[in-house]
């Protein structure tokens, strides 16, 4: 029989995100929304002021940093409703305002960057020395002065912040096609039974070891997708040609070098990526043929990517078996780093199961001033266990970050995001095959950590180098269709899966439903986070406290410095090829182990 799906209200508490954090009633959002219009109104007052006086600029940069922060609260209770049922109208037009108070907002701010611009470096060296607590704000400001030869006039500034709405939405259409609207076809399994295919089943389908029902789910997925590809290429486009834009209007070479200045880092490191898994996709094919090998298959297909290839090993994690797994896995990081995971664990930091009309995937939202909010879709597989660490990962990330610097510093990059995420996954892989000797599980396990490559390091590397195609496309002006797009990502597969896997065509559709395309060059720090995540969690198992030390300097140092230079400190540079090297030689290695504990 098939599972059924709960309805939201069907959900024990106890398993559900606690908004009352944020607020305690839908009607006291709406009053903070119409107070926050008001102070939107006080910064507004400021325009034409700011190089006035050093005071004038110091108490417009303290309410800009109080409306950050409730302004923060009042954003991600409008987003958290929202994902708690997609299809609820009053969520959708909560949202919606959130949205467009994020647009009122960068409007009424459109004056700031052009007026600290206009100080001249002797008036703001003066105005450090008369108002002494501007110095805290020291590095915000040559940030943005930094950005001179990008910034518009007044005029332009504000033109382009009205337009902001317009950018946006690419990614709500993706997301409402996505998440509200497409439905698909019931997977039918050997025995005939069915099998719901949603966002939150569809890869615990794809583990099945019955290939009938993996078959099914996969052509069912796809078929979805294959019956709205052109508006899904269309939205895609859209969503390349607002990047363009916004890049050609503040004089960037390309929206990648335009994406990668807002982060601090360089473009080298895009290509220097690309370029470096180019170099280890022998490896990634050698993987292949030994999945092909383990199954026993004639002919290996993409829906048998996520099979188990140790056969009659399985492991089922409740989860409370994942949060009781992920004290001891991240025991290495001191009884501090466990005391915050227990706070999230008890203090209902995490929305744990799916319902219907649940955003889909799994996500960390710090909030300053209160807590995280963790998103799950917990099907109590293995690999929930892993993202119920990775997202803690990012939540413990947030929470460092906000408990040790102020508003103005606490948003670290999405360079180093998946850095504390992926490092968590690494302690508890370790931790598993620290607890079995036998060959068989050790295989499972590591199968289950090289699949965590696959889908980290290597696939996020060919979804980089996907979006970077698809940008580099639209700024030459040609055309992203279904066609292209289709054919574009078959290619990229066969380059990187290799000859051992049947080129099936659903794979060329997998582009439309990656929500990530919308993230704006956001996939490639996956793939450099799982990198450092690597050459960080040996360094805490081999040194112990001073890298510990190390790595929470790191998870509390938000934006205070630039995400390269922060990692620097942690052990990781990123700026040479070696941490990605040294990570796929590791990969390498974990091979070599499996094929000898399976004997092949």
């Amino acid at each position: 029989m098939a599972k059924m799906i709960p309805t939201r209200n069907e959900v024990a508490e106890e398993y559900t995100w606690k908004l009352s954090d944020l607020f305690p009633s839908d009607d006291a959002w709406r009053t903070e929304f119409s107070r926050l219009h008001e102070t939107m109104a006080q910064l507004s007052s400021y325009k034409g002021h700011l190089g006035e006086s050093a005071q004038t600029l110091l108490a417009f940069l303290r309410l800009q940093d109080q409306m950050e922060v409730d302004g923060d609260r009042l954003l991600s209770y409008a987003f958290r409703k929202t994902d708690e049922d997609t299809r609820a109208p009053a969520y959708q037009e909560m949202s919606a305002q959130a949205h467009n108070f994020v647009v009122e907002l960068e409007q009424a701010l459109s004056f700031e960057t052009p007026e600290l611009l206009a100080i001249d470096e002797e008036r703001l060296a003066s105005f450090y020395q008369s108002a002494p607590e501007l110095e805290h704000y020291r590095l915000l400001l040559t940030r943005i002065r930094r950005k001179k030869e990008h910034t518009l006039s007044a005029e332009g500034e504000e033109l382009l912040a009205s337009a902001g709405s317009m950018g946006q939405a690419p990614g709500s259409i993706f997301s409402l096609l996505n998440n509200a609207d497409l439905t698909f076809a019931d997977a039918v399994d050997s025995q005939g039974s069915r099998h719901p295919v949603t966002h939150g089943s569809y890869i615990p389908l794809m583990e099945s070891p019955d290939r009938t029902l993996r078959e099914s789910a996969f052509r069912s997925l796809y078929a979805g997708y294959g019956a709205l590809k052109n508006t899904c290429s269309a939205v895609l486009s859209a969503q390349m040609k607002q990047l363009q834009f916004f890049a050609e209007a503040r004089r960037y070479p390309s929206a990648l070098h335009a994406a990668l200045a807002e982060t601090e880092v360089p473009v080298e490191i895009y290509h220097n990526l690309i370029e470096t898994v180019h170099q280890h996709l022998p490896t990634m094919h050698r993987y292949v043929r030994l999945r092909k090998k383990l199954l026993g298959l004639d002919q290996l297909h993409y829906y048998d990517l996520y099979a188990p290839m140790v056969a009659d090993e399985q492991m089922e994690v409740p989860f409370t078996t994942g949060k009781d797994l992920a004290r001891a896995a991240l025991a290495p990081l001191g009884e501090e780093y466990l005391r915050m995971l227990n706070e999230g664990f008890d203090n209902r930091w995490i929305d744990v199961y799916e319902n219907q009309g649940k955003r889909s995937g799994a996500y960390s939202a710090g909030v300053y001033g209160v807590h995280p909010f963790v998103l799950l879709n917990y099907t109590d597989t293995l690999s929930d266990a892993f993202t119920l660490v990775h997202e803690m990962g990012h939540a413990l990330h947030s929470y460092l970050s906000n408990h040790h610097q102020s508003p103005t510093y606490a948003g670290y990059k999405i360079f180093v995001a998946e850095v504390a995420s992926t490092c968590n996954e690494a302690l508890l892989i370790h931790h598993l095959l620290n607890g079995t000797k036998e060959p068989k599980r050790r295989a499972y396990l590591i199968n289950h950590f090289l699949e965590r490559f696959r889908a980290t390091l290597y696939r996020q590397t060919m979804f980089a180098e996907f979006e970077l195609w698809c940008s580099e496309q639209t700024q030459q002006g040609r055309a992203l269709t279904a066609d292209t797009l289709c054919a574009k990502y078959g290619e990229l597969n066969r380059l990187y899966y290799g000859e051992d896997i049947e080129a099936d065509p659903e794979i060329a559709l997998e582009w439309a439903r990656i929500p990530h395309f919308y993230y704006n060059f956001y996939v490639y720090q996956y793939a450099t986070g799982f990198a450092s995540a690597v050459a960080l969690s040996q360094r805490i198992l081999k040194e112990g406290k001073p890298a510990v030390d190390d790595y929470l300097r790191f998870l509390s140092g938000g934006c205070s410095s630039d995400p390269v230079t922060l990692l620097q400190g942690a052990g990781v540079d990123l700026s040479t090829p070696a941490p990605i090297s040294d990570a796929l030689r590791y990969f390498d290695h974990l091979l070599g182990e499996m094929e000898s504990l399976l004997g092949v």
